[in-house]
């Protein structure tokens, strides 16, 4: 499909500056993103500024490392199937999470809340990337402002995959994770079962494979529906893969390294099976 050309342009810049070799193994310390946004605005003076080289690589790299989050607590999922569905949700719900927050990072948007309580909002400027920064929102919680933000991207307002993901609607990803933390009396407690690779690898095998005909967003009446949740925090976060692979190719040496992260690299290829999805699916 047709990307925003704005978009490609902003990501392939971001990422331009991990393409040297000696970039590829670039780990900024934790919470780097957040800390030079919130120096950028302690010494800015108007509600637009020039980003800087390391404040465009920190949203590339967070974008990433937040992907390999979602990768990281899908495994996690999977492999509680059996053991808790509580935990099977909840980690399978901060799966999906993970996936929208980084591509929200990946289009330039970030909510800063505890110190400066504002947002920012990266715009490319021919070869430049200027930072708009406006003040909070009061209804803007941290899950919901990154999945409003890439909902209503161009490129991802049509697809069913990428919701709105309104807490009170029964149908929703936090509705079912928010049932999974929150409600008394669910039970449901099956006798521990310790994390065995061979069953975690099948799992993850069965959820790459089940047919797919609608997106599966899952419902808190359904609870646990462990199912949807599994199947489409894993199909996000291979559109997220897809993405980048389409936009930046081979050629970014840092994406090439990152793209098959070696802690997991037996247990999960991202083949997704074919279906009347199959346009969705690569897109």
């Amino acid at each position: 499909m047709a990307r925003d050309p704005s978009t490609v342009l902003q990501i392939k810049l971001m990422f331009a500056g991990l393409n040297p070799a000696n970039m590829v193994n670039v780990y900024p310390s934790p919470g780097a993103l957040r800390e030079s946004l919130s120096d950028l605005i302690d010494i800015s003076t108007t509600p637009s500024t020039l980003a800087s080289p390391s404040v465009i690589r920190n949203f590339a790299t967070a974008s990433v490392e937040m992907w390999h989050k979602a990768v990281h607590s899908f495994l996690i999922s999977a492999s509680l199937t059996k053991a808790s569905p509580t935990w099977a949700s909840v980690s399978g719900y901060y799966s999906s999470h993970y996936t929208i927050r980084g591509f929200a990072h990946l289009l330039g948007h970030f909510l800063l809340y505890s110190k400066n309580k504002s947002t920012i909002e990266l715009e490319v400027n021919n070869t430049q990337h200027i930072c708009h920064i406006k003040p909070k929102s009061g209804s803007d919680g941290e899950h919901r402002f990154y999945w409003k933000k890439v909902h209503q991207h161009p490129d991802f307002n049509s697809d069913p995959f990428f919701t709105l993901n309104i807490e009170s609607d029964d149908v929703s990803d936090a509705g079912h994770r928010n049932k999974a933390n929150y409600y008394d009396h669910l039970y449901g407690f099956p006798v521990f079962q310790n994390l065995e690779k061979d069953v975690l690898k099948q799992r993850v095998k069965i959820i790459s494979q089940m047919p797919l005909y609608d997106a599966p967003i899952p419902s808190k009446l359904k609870y646990a529906d462990i199912d949807s949740v599994q199947l489409i925090a894993y199909y996000r976060l291979v559109k997220f893969r897809n993405f980048l692979d389409e936009i930046l190719d081979t050629s970014n040496r840092y994406w090439s390294y990152h793209r098959n992260p070696l802690w997991c690299s037996k247990y999960i290829n991202y083949y997704t099976a074919q279906s009347d999805l199959a346009a969705l699916i690569s897109a």
